[in-house]
This record gives C-alpha cells, sequence and structure tokens, in this order.
C-alpha cells in the first residue's frame, strides 16, 4: 500500500505534498509511527482519548497485534468516566473481548454510568445496546431520566426510539403520571398501556432487570444474600461443604400440611439466575423431594425446579431458563425418612454470557 501511495503518481507521490490525517490526533499517529519504525508502544503514559485514537488507527491500517494488546490495556483502566467512550469505539471496531468488559463494568455500576458526561456523548446504537440489556439493572425511572437528558444533549436523533427503551410496566404509576407524561415524549396511550400491563400481569411475567455476575456464587454475605426463612440461618450461605454433623453445620425447616414452610433465600439485589447448587443432607440414608421456586416480591412464585416426586441426597446441580429474581425458597416437601429436611449450602450461580 505504501508503495503504492509514494509512486504510483498519487497526489502523495507529489513534491511537498501535504495529506490531512482524518478522524485522528497528531499525538496517536505519532505514537503509530514509533509503533512502525521500532516495533514498540508505550501505553501507560498517555490519555484515554488518545489511546482510543490510536486503537481506531491500529483497526484502520490493519494492524492486528497492536489492536489487540491496546484492547487488552484499556480493558485494566476502565472506570467511569472513559467506559462509555470505550464501549463506543469498541462497538464500532466489533471488538468482543472490550466490548464485553465494557458491558460488565457498566452492569455492576449502572447508575453511575447513567449520570456520567459520558453516557451523553454516546452514539445511538451505543446507547441502545446499553440499556436494552436485561443486565443493565438501574431503577426504570434513573434509566427513563438519562435517556431523557441524551435527547435533549442529541436533538437531532430519533427520540420515539430512544424511549421504546424504556420498560414502563416497571415504573410505578406515580412516576408514570408525574415523571414520564410531563416530559412529552411518550404519548399518553403509551402510559396507559404500560398501566395496563402492570395491573393486569402476574409480577414474575414483568420483563424486569437484575444484575448478571458470570459464574460466580451470589448467595453469599459478600453480595448481601441472607436467609430470611428457615432455622439455623449463619450456616446456609458460609461456603462451608465439609464440617456439618446433626448438632451443627446445616440449617432446617420443619414441613407442614401444605408444604409451605420452607427455607427462603433473599439475593442482595434482583439477579438473573439459571444455576442453583444444594447440597442436601447426606451423612445417613435419608433422602428428601422438594420443589424451588423463584420471586421478585415474596408474593407471585414461579416454580423453576420441581422433584417432588424424586428421592433426592447430597450435591444437586440444578439448571433452568434464565430469569430474574430476588428470592428463592427452598421446599422439601415429601421427606423419605425425616420430618426436618435439612439443607447445607446453597449456590446461585449465573452463567449467562455477556
Amino acid at each position: 500500500m505504501c508503495r503504492a501511495l509514494l509512486y504510483g503518481g498519487m497526489r502523495e507521490s507529489q513534491p511537498e505534498a501535504e495529506i490531512p490525517l482524518q478522524d485522528t490526533t497528531a499525538e496517536a499517529f505519532t505514537m503509530l509511527l514509533k509503533y512502525i519504525y521500532t516495533g514498540r508502544a508505550t501505553l501507560t503514559d498517555e490519555k484515554e482519548e488518545v489511546l482510543l485514537d490510536f486503537l481506531s488507527l491500529a483497526h484502520k491500517y490493519g494492524f492486528p497485534e497492536l489492536e489487540d494488546s491496546t484492547s487488552e490495556y484499556l480493558c485494566t483502566i476502565l472506570n467511569i468516566q472513559n467506559v462509555c467512550m470505550t464501549f463506543d469505539v469498541a462497538s464500532l471496531y466489533s471488538l468482543p473481548k472490550l466490548t464485553c468488559m465494557c458491558c460488565m463494568f457498566m452492569d455492576r455500576n449502572a447508575q453511575e454510568v447513567l449520570s456520567s458526561e459520558g453516557f451523553l456523548s454516546l452514539s445511538k446504537t451505543a446507547l441502545l445496546n446499553i440499556v436494552l440489556r436485561d443486565s443493565f439493572a438501574a431503577p426504570e425511572k434513573d434509566i427513563f431520566l438519562a435517556l431523557l437528558n441524551w435527547c435533549k444533549h442529541n436533538s437531532k436523533e430519533n427520540h420515539a426510539e430512544i424511549m421504546q427503551a424504556v420498560r414502563l410496566p416497571l415504573m410505578s404509576l406515580t412516576e408514570l403520571l408525574n415523571v414520564v407524561r410531563p416530559s412529552g415524549l411518550l404519548s399518553p396511550d403509551a402510559i396507559l398501556d404500560a398501566i395496563k400491563v402492570r395491573s393486569e400481569s402476574r409480577d414474575m411475567d414483568l420483563n424486569y432487570r437484575g444484575m448478571l455476575i458470570p459464574e460466580e456464587n451470589i448467595a453469599t454475605m459478600k453480595y448481601g444474600a441472607q436467609v430470611v426463612k428457615g432455622e439455623l440461618k449463619s450456616a446456609l450461605l458460609d461456603g462451608d461443604t465439609q464440617n456439618y454433623d446433626l448438632d451443627h453445620g446445616f440449617s432446617r425447616h420443619p414441613i407442614d400440611d401444605d408444604c409451605r414452610s420452607g427455607i427462603e433465600i433473599k439475593l442482595g439485589q434482583p439477579s438473573i439466575i439459571n444455576h442453583i447448587r444444594i447440597l442436601l443432607w447426606d451423612r445417613d440414608s435419608r433422602s428428601y423431594s422438594y420443589f424451588i421456586e423463584v420471586s421478585m416480591d415474596e408474593l407471585d412464585w414461579v416454580r423453576v425446579i420441581d422433584h417432588s416426586q424424586y428421592l433426592c441426597r447430597s450435591w444437586q446441580k440444578l439448571y433452568f431458563p434464565a430469569r430474574v429474581c430476588s428470592r428463592d425458597g427452598a421446599l422439601p416437601c415429601c421427606p423419605g425418612w425425616s420430618s426436618t429436611p435439612e439443607l447445607k449450602r446453597s449456590d446461585y450461580f449465573s452463567l449467562t454470557k455477556c
């Protein structure tokens, strides 16, 4: 390519020709020239804006190894101030690892991202990719207000398309009437439809948002989980699956006639889960039947696992379609040889990849 530019009769081959470089900075292009001549590039001393320009040059001029190494470095310096512009660039150039890392960071810091200056500068495509994610788990009112600010800052964009990303049925009647309606960006019919959906739907059928923490146990005190029903609550989430006997180290509950008593866990925040792992008592020959239900409000429960017709013991590795929940109830309902089922440990894993 360089030979064609310099010796092919093109503008670049003319004496004293000046070729303007569009969409980059002198600092980023100087870094690229240094890399071409020396094979080295120093990233740690540069500002994020220069690094992103440098990344775009590496992509534009076909330096895949440089593109990969710059992306990996950017993954290590993500913060509230730079994550939005980094995500914009990563999405534009289809950089999967950097895009995924940005999404994970934004999911875990959703409310701070919504109030950041970088959020207002997102492209429409990047903006929608962020707020349409189930795992972007901020209150819907905060998402609406952030999108409202984005629309004011980007007045030439199609605001109706942006507002379609708001999950209106997740907002309260007061928020719909006093926050959404005065904005004028959504029609009265859209607001009435949201009220209708909210009032006529099962709570667990609403399209909730939830925290997604891939391949980690979220039923721990680290993530704010707590046992709200069941005896010996402290033993269930302590992570110790070795030290338990008849006197200590397990949680349990009595079985009543309607099988509604159980062990209930409240997660630290609404979360997307598709895997639960529990350890049933296995220090003797007893076995248990059980079912597991999940809920957002402790009123509407959805059964995700039903082993009420089986006799089970020891480790149970349970998979089901991913869904958002804030509470989980494990209800041993038909003991094989026991009236007080024991449960040693419960793990909740969010295995869905970003």
